[in-house]
């Protein structure tokens, strides 16, 4: 059962308003000086988020390059969260109320980790949850997950302005831009003249 929800399009404009990420200073989204991939995820220690996050860790320095802002919205708890986005590389944000994901028309559905195309990356995710487990690097998440495993990612890419360039919304777990396809999304896009490169 999907969460019904109204949902944004390219076009659509989102207003400011700053956001406490759960380590680090406040940022604002949109940026108002660059581009912004906003970005929600499930919850926090979630195997098959965190393996997505890896991929935007290793190739930080190039989404940065492109003038692109990378902000993670998640709907746990800030203190859970906390463990997790210590050592990320970008913004991360606790929606417990999940009042950003209404917001923007971000939903669930049993098909999350039912859909056959998650398999492979549930596999890969939790074979690498279990290494890091292991190895001391990752604890367990949280068994109680009040919002629900069944979240379903979304990838929005705002313009400096609000105006919302690109829109994904998730058919499964791990259906989101990939950084290849986020950097060519933000190379057809004008850079802002204030934002250095």
């Amino acid at each position: 059962m999907r969460t019904s929800r109204r949902q944004l399009t390219p076009g659509s404009v989102v207003s400011s308003r700053p956001l406490a990420p759960v380590c680090g200073p406040p940022v604002t989204v949109p940026a108002g000086d660059r581009l912004v991939h906003l970005q929600f995820r499930r919850f926090a220690g979630c195997p098959v988020c965190n393996l997505h996050l890896r991929s935007l860790v290793r190739r930080h320095d190039e989404i940065e390059a492109a003038g692109v802002r990378e902000v993670v919205v998640f709907h746990s708890p800030a203190g859970q969260l906390r463990e997790y986005a210590a050592d990320l590389p970008f913004a991360v944000v606790a929606d417990p109320g999940k009042r950003l994901y209404a917001e923007f028309g971000v939903g669930s559905a049993r098909r999350a980790l039912l859909d056959p195309r998650v398999w492979p990356h549930v596999l890969r995710a939790l074979l690498r949850s279990t290494v890091m487990l292991v190895r001391g690097r990752e604890g367990l998440p949280s068994r109680r997950q009040p919002e629900g495993r069944l979240g379903l990612p979304a990838d929005f890419l705002l313009a400096p302005d609000g105006t919302v360039l690109a829109v994904k919304y998730g058919e499964h777990a791990y259906d989101q831009w990939s950084v290849d396809e986020l950097l060519e999304l933000a190379a057809r896009t004008p850079r802002p003249s204030s934002v250095s490169g």
